[in-house]
């Protein structure tokens, strides 16, 4: 059985993601690790106001991202890298699109989100290099569409080119992704992308799949 990226994938994430943030240009409103209040209303306390999602823990969110994002896009079934490039994906605009793009770019129906057997089977034989490329350079035109580019652009491009070079590089490899190791870093504000290449290869070797 192939290893889980689930560990790395959601370590990159989070510093991605940042603490907590309440920009009012950001449509999500009070903001946690990446979790929103209206997932925190949806998945832990439906009365919740902006000072419970700044008290989040991270425990909560490692929860919500397990349940709600991986487990709920299958992406342990999914090939090394194209598991990373659509759960950040579904993450940062939604698994409904996330889920949808797949569909798509795999050639099936995108009238659902769902990752179905089909998905999965069709996931298996395409080429993981090529299928995360298109993921992310879809979703990439997708963020430059939104009203909210000229604000957050900057911040979505590096995240969506870094995102891009480790799953490629996990596609090529078959590992789990990096994980960015910072404490201090703030919503729509990535990290560089120097260095993840070679903290991909130190730091996880040991997940590499079968």
């Amino acid at each position: 059985m192939a290893a889980s990226s689930y560990d790395g994938a959601l370590a990159g994430l989070l510093a991605h993601e940042g603490g907590y943030s309440n920009h009012p240009s950001d449509p999500g409103g009070p903001t946690n690790f990446g979790i929103t209040i209206a997932d925190y209303r949806k998945y832990v306390k439906a009365d919740a106001t902006a000072a419970d999602v700044k008290a989040m823990t991270i425990g909560q969110a490692k929860a919500i991202y397990r349940a709600r994002y991986w487990d709920a896009q299958r992406c342990d079934e999914l090939p090394a890298g194209v598991d990373y490039a659509v759960f950040d994906y579904g993450v940062n605009s939604g698994i409904g699109r996330s889920g949808k793009v797949l569909r798509r770019l795999l050639k099936l129906p995108d009238t659902t989100h769902q990752v179905s057997d089909e998905v999965i089977a069709a996931a298996r034989v395409a080429d993981a290099a090529t299928l995360v490329a298109a993921i992310c350079d879809e979703r990439l035109r997708f963020l430059k569409a939104l009203k909210t580019w000229p604000v957050f652009g900057r911040g979505w491009g590096r995240r969506v080119a870094e995102v891009k070079a480790a799953a490629l590089t996990m596609a090529k490899h078959a590992t789990a992704p990096p994980g960015p190791h910072s404490s201090n870093l703030s919503p729509h504000n990535q990290p560089a992308a120097r260095g993840l290449f070679h903290a991909l290869i130190s730091f996880f070797a040991p997940f590499r799949r079968l």
